[in-house]
């Protein structure tokens, strides 16, 4: 029987000024230990951004960690057993993990096609991602429309979640929400704010590279805000 792939992205929050150094410098210091750990395939270490996280200021307290493994078992024993993932479950004052299984990819992440297709859409919960390098040329243009589509996402009672992350300030953006099913996301994505900021992208063409992806949820560990952001999906 073939194993899915699954797709973990983890939140660490740090509160104190040292420890939020520490995972600043952790950017650079941690690609080494994160290379060499059992089971990890495509994987990148990101920093966030301040309010709904769509927005060109850093928020020096959240950092996440993507990555892709083999199976939900690999990904589990990994994230809690190897030093570098300790260390940062350490240092942080909340964590949270939420693990997923790739039902739609398309576009490239540094040069790679990281998701592999395992599963067909669901009418269920799910997550999106996008990641983009931005042409250095428009980045004004760019970061001009983000904070209205930040507002716009950050009032829509629908999504459940979302974040802004990114591998370097500015030019490389990527964001991350958890919706009810795929009729709420899309009705956010074709409205507004958003559905302009896309047709200007295909127009102008402001991206170097670009990625989309949709996932089914498969369970989290940890808490954010003290809470599991799932368990809103309960009520929705």
């Amino acid at each position: 029987m073939t194993e899915t792939q699954v797709v973990s992205l983890s939140f660490y929050r740090f509160n104190s000024v040292a420890d939020r150094l520490w995972a600043l410098v952790m950017m650079g210091l941690a690609r080494r230990p994160m290379a060499q750990v059992p089971g990890i395939g495509f994987w990148k270490l990101c920093g966030s951004g301040t309010g709904e996280g769509f927005t060109p200021l850093p928020n020096t307290a959240v950092y996440a960690i993507l990555a892709t493994w083999p199976d939900e078992r690999t990904a589990k024993s990994s994230l809690t057993e190897t030093p570098v993932f300790q260390r940062y479950r350490a240092k942080a004052t909340e964590t949270w993990t939420v693990f997923m299984a790739t039902d739609q990819a398309r576009g490239a992440w540094s040069g790679e096609t990281p998701f592999l297709v395992s599963s067909s859409a669901s009418p269920g919960p799910l997550a999106a991602l996008t990641r983009a390098t931005i042409k250095p040329g428009i980045l004004a243009r760019f970061w001009r429309r983000v904070p209205n589509i930040s507002k716009v996402i950050g009032q829509d009672p629908n999504v459940i979640f979302k974040i802004g992350i990114g591998e370097v300030p500015w030019l490389h953006q990527v964001t991350f929400s958890i919706w009810p099913d795929a009729a709420k996301m899309a009705n956010f994505a074709r409205t507004g704010h958003h559905a302009e900021a896309i047709k200007a992208v295909r127009e102008e063409g402001w991206f170097r590279e670009e990625l989309y992806a949709r996932f089914s949820l498969l369970s989290d560990e940890g808490t954010w805000g003290g809470t599991s952001p799932l368990k809103q999906l309960e009520s929705a």
